[in-house]
């Protein structure tokens, strides 16, 4: 029987890099998932946090070359409704930053992540199902789907949203699903997009635009199911149209790359997010709604938590991991899920209230610094106003 340190189940986005970033800690990592991954042509936007994450672990130079700077983040109202908010524009400078983050291929994400792990010594790839995952007092036996045993004296499950390992743990979750479906594509443009990403606000829900290099952007347009299954069945040039009226031709005449896809919006979050010697990352703890970018950056953040939770003993890893991560996930799906539904509210004080939050936003510099510093990392704007009141202390000493 095999024994590792650590075992992460799932090979996706969240797990590869679970896997990457334990293994750099100096402990064996067995990574186990099934080969076979269906071809992804969504992209993910990663905020300043995130990147910084990455270059810790030695891997951004290899992405680097696939992505695209977030400069500025802009949303427009794009209803008819009878209370219309202003554009409001976000700009990485206000905030000190060249950039917000970057926007990432998930293909190429994963093609330089999976090459990494062939190559690293303390990471074992078993392409493998697990059919159960079993705690006793030394650790967690796994059986995979060949019948194979292996031992872990901590297991991360990182297998989306129907995780084995959560079920395994005994550890429940909350679901609800939306009126909507995410259309998702890319798409190359007559004029550049300047690093500019657009959302424009809509009673369906959001149409955001996110750079890719050169002339090209990935798209998320939420819709209601029927509309999205309508518009991803049309041809690329009738599907190219509808994109290109939607954004009001900002970006000049639209070719869709290759065929759309479409997903069911839903929202999940297990009831706690770690337990004894199981640990839940990714989908397999949170998801929400393409919106805001949040989704893979709360999943790395989960993976710097856990980081930090190893240096307890193995066994009370799961509670410890799971006090650190409450207030985050709760706050971050709260926010999504109400903004979300702001879009879909014909209430009109729900509608006042989105607008005057967004023309505040408009008017006052100070306050879209707030927010900035949130989006990119929590609590971030109580950091800078920390470091800014050092700064003018050190002043007056000097």
């Amino acid at each position: 029987m095999r024994q590792f340190d650590i075992a992460v189940v799932g090979a996706g986005l969240a797990g590869s890099l679970a896997a990457l970033a334990l293994a750099e800690s100096g402990r064996s990592v067995a990574l186990i998932a099934p080969p076979a991954r269906a071809g992804d042509g969504r992209t993910t936007a990663l905020m300043d946090q995130s990147i910084a994450f990455l270059k810790t672990l030695g891997l951004w130079d290899d992405i680097a070359p696939h992505a695209a700077a977030l400069e500025t983040m802009q949303i427009l109202d794009g209803t008819s409704r009878l209370l219309r908010a202003p554009p409001v524009a976000f700009r990485a400078g206000e905030v000190g930053l060249e950039a917000f983050g970057y926007n990432i291929p998930n293909a190429p994400f994963l093609t330089v992540l999976d090459a990494r792990i062939a190559a690293h010594q303390g990471i074992a790839r078993l392409e493998n199902g697990v059919t159960a995952a079993t705690a006793f007092e030394a650790g967690v036996e796994l059986v995979l789907d060949t019948g194979e045993r292996v031992t872990a004296g901590l297991v991360v499950g990182a297998d989306g949203r129907k995780s084995k390992i959560r079920d395994s743990a005994g550890i429940d979750v909350k679901t609800w699903s939306y009126p909507q479906a995410a259309l998702v594509l890319n798409f190359t443009h007559e004029r550049p997009h300047g690093n500019v990403s657009t959302e424009f606000h809509t009673e369906s829900g959001p149409f955001t635009q996110v750079p890719l290099p050169g002339r090209r952007s990935s798209l998320v347009w939420v819709l209601p199911p029927a509309e999205a299954a309508r518009l991803r069945d049309l041809s690329t040039s009738d599907l190219g149209q509808a994109v290109e009226a939607r954004m009001q031709s900002m970006l000049g005449k639209v070719s869709v790359e290759g065929g759309a896809q479409s997903f069911p919006l839903s929202g999940m979050t297990a009831a706690r997010f770690g337990k004894g010697r199981f640990v839940l990352v990714g989908e397999a703890a949170h998801a929400f709604p393409p919106i805001g970018a949040q989704g893979l950056n709360l999943s790395l953040r989960d993976i710097m938590a856990l980081r930090e939770a190893l240096s307890s003993e193995p066994a009370t890893v799961g509670e410890r991991f799971d006090r650190k991560r409450q207030a985050d996930v709760r706050s971050r799906t709260l926010s999504v899920d109400l903004l979300n539904r702001s879009l879909l509210s014909d209430f009109l004080p729900v509608q006042f209230l989105r607008s005057a939050g967004l023309h505040l936003l408009s008017a006052l510099g100070p306050l879209r610094g707030i927010v900035m510093r949130e989006g990119i990392e929590p609590l971030g704007s109580l950091k800078a106003l920390r470091d800014m009141l050092r700064e003018r202390v050190a002043r007056k000493q000097a």
